[in-house]
């Protein structure tokens, strides 16, 4: 991850020199740089660990949260980016501004800055922490508890993805997200085929053993008792994914 981060930084050097440069990477990102920071935006430890975590405490009736992105990511293309193109808006809070009036931007900011600072990124911070002390066994290596392990974990995390962000602007984390995206779908390929191959000692029969001994695990549609129920995708999950991939800040 530091290694990824310094050649982000080295990459981003040359666009930090004004504003634009720093927020918005010179307004110069090509198409595989901005599709590697949106996959990534959406391949963070939110879905790695939570959307896997439920899939495992319940059935896939998570993966609507996927299924329907298609849906939002259609309405992101045709419908809000050329307004947001047309108007040159690059903030969510900009483009409320200018099509209401100043407090609805200032009221727009601070709900951002208080969902992200409050709920997000703790959230994100913690599960792949969790997931790092499990894969490493951080409290065993470090000789430390778990709680203490924990915070070292959140910490490290935290100032590392920070210091190439701060340091590197939009460029850096375009960058990053692209050389990581690339890992994570590779990872996100391996992970289950390996879990499969150890269930039952080669991939095929370990999905014979799920399809035979856990069915229910592989139920799509939700019932009213499961983290995501069937009814949701066609009414708030609608609009949470409208929001997520057609005004988000992240």
């Amino acid at each position: 991850m530091s290694a990824v981060g310094w050649f982000s930084y080295l990459k981003s050097r040359s666009t930090t020199q004004d504003s634009d440069g720093y927020f918005l990477a010179g307004r110069g990102l090509s198409a595989p740089f901005i599709a590697g920071s949106l996959l990534l935006t959406n391949l963070s430890a939110e879905q790695l660990i939570g959307l896997n975590g439920s899939a495992y405490g319940f059935n896939m009736s998570s993966m609507a949260w996927e299924v329907t992105a298609a849906v939002a990511t259609i309405a992101m293309a045709f419908f809000f980016l050329p307004r947001y193109l047309r108007g040159g808006f690059t903030t969510l809070p900009q483009f409320l501004g200018d099509r209401y009036d100043d407090d609805v931007r200032r009221m727009s900011v601070v709900l951002f800055l208080l969902g992200y600072g409050l709920v997000t990124i703790p959230s994100v911070l913690y599960s792949g922490s969790v997931a790092v002390l499990k894969l490493f066994d951080v409290p065993q290596m470090l000789n430390v508890d778990y709680s203490t392990s924990l915070v070292l974990t959140v910490f490290v995390i935290g100032a590392t993805g920070a210091l190439y962000a701060i340091l590197g602007g939009l460029k850096a984390v375009a960058v990053s997200d692209t050389i990581n995206g690339i890992g994570l779908l590779i990872v996100g390929i391996t992970v289950p085929l390996l879990g499969l191959a150890l269930l039952g000692g080669d991939v095929i029969s370990g999905i014979g053993i799920i399809t035979t001994n856990h069915p229910e695990k592989l139920n799509a549609i939700g019932s009213a008792s499961d983290p995501t129920p069937f009814g949701t995708v066609f009414t708030g999950m609608v609009f949470a994914n409208l929001f997520y991939w057609c005004s988000n800040q992240y």
